[in-house]
Formats: structure tokens, sequence, C-alpha cells
């Protein structure tokens, strides 16, 4: 797995929680106001090393009795195969996850829930779900990433695991329309807004990419 990005104490990427933060690199999407570029456009993240699993581990062994669990961020965290193997070697260092996804794995997904390997799922719904909706914000043309994106909603409604779904509200894409139909689709689970914040983003970057069709 591709790690781009350690923060060793965060208080506020989980609530109640004193966590550490694991950025790994690559992503699918190509959301324009995506704050980190450098784990994103390949262009950015192959001109530094990536963060060798095994320093992170070190680390996280020697905190236990300072940190309550780890956030695996990113990038997209599920675009990685060897996604649940690295989670195993945390869990058995003795730490609760959370994960951070955009929902589009979720075979990944189901995996990840089915074997007990995560404890909490924050997942990013970027507007509504619809193909040209998604294409406007994450530049993705897949032809079934409406159905994935679905499917991983199902999966953590019935998971028994925490969740929460979440979108950030970016000015010219979030209409008050977009907004209450969000409200009114996702009424029954725990839906948090979030407001854009201004910076350095792919689309300041200028370096939109294309996607395959998959």
């Amino acid at each position: 797995m591709r790690i781009g990005g350690f923060l060793k104490h965060s208080l506020i990427d989980w609530e109640g929680m004193i966590t550490a933060v694991i950025f790994t690199r690559g992503c699918n999407f190509r959301c324009g106001y995506c704050h980190n570029p450098s784990l994103v456009l390949p262009g950015l993240f192959n001109e530094t090393e990536d963060i060798e699993s095994e320093e992170i581990l070190s680390y996280l062994n020697i905190r236990k009795q300072w940190i309550d669990g780890v956030v695996i961020s990113g990038g997209e965290p599920t675009v990685h195969p060897d996604l649940p193997e690295f989670i195993k070697l945390v869990r058995n260092a003795g730490y609760r996850i959370k994960l951070d996804t955009n929902g589009s794995n979720p075979v990944m997904l189901k995996e990840l829930v089915s074997a007990g390997l995560v404890d909490f799922v924050a997942m990013d719904i970027k507007t509504l779900l619809k193909s040209s909706a998604y294409y406007e914000i994450t530049g993705s043309s897949s032809l079934r990433l409406i159905q994935r994106i679905s499917e991983s909603v199902s999966i953590l409604r019935t998971s028994g695991v925490q969740y929460q779904f979440r979108t950030t509200l970016v000015p010219g894409f979030h209409t008050e329309e977009i907004v209450e139909q969000l409200k009114k689709e996702f009424k029954g689970d725990p839906l948090v807004l979030q407001q854009f914040r201004e910076g350095v983003t792919i689309e300041s970057l200028n370096d939109r990419q294309s996607f395959p069709n998959s």
C-alpha cells in the first residue's frame, strides 16, 4: 500500500478519539475542490518517496497508551488491494480503525466490514446519485459508478458498523435544491454537510485528468 502522509496525533478526525491518521496515495476521482492534490495526482506524489508501513507500525506499537484509534484516509484507500492486510496489522497492534472512503469500491468495503476490520466508516456522498452529477464533480465517467456508490450505501446501512455520510458543499455545484434532495434521500442516516474551505486544490492546479470507463 502506498502511504503518502502520516499525522501522528489528531483530535478532529474521529469524534471523541485521539487518533493517528494515515494518508494513502492515489485516487480514482479528480474532484476539483480536493485539498489533497499531492495524494491524488501521480505527477505530484511520485516526486517523493512513500512512507514505509513498517515505520508507521513501529510508531503505533510504542504509542498504545496515548492513541485510541487509527484513521485511514487518502487519496482513496480502497484502490489499494493490500488494504485489508495492512489494516489487520494495525488491528493486531491493538487499535480501532476508521476508514474514509468515496464508496466506489463496494467489494472492498464489504470485505472489510464482513471481516470486522473497521469500526467506523465515513463515506463521501459527492452529490446526488446521478451519473451526470457525479461526473461534474469527480471527472469519473465510469458507467457503473452510481451502482457501486449505491451498493456501498446499502452495505453501510446494514453493516452494524458505525458510519456517516458526508457531503462537502461547494459553491457553484451544490444548490439549495440539491442539498434538500440529499437530506431527503439520506433522512434516516447520519449525514454531515461540510462547508468548502479555500486553499490549494486540484482545480487550482488546473490538472484535471481523464478516466477510463470501468
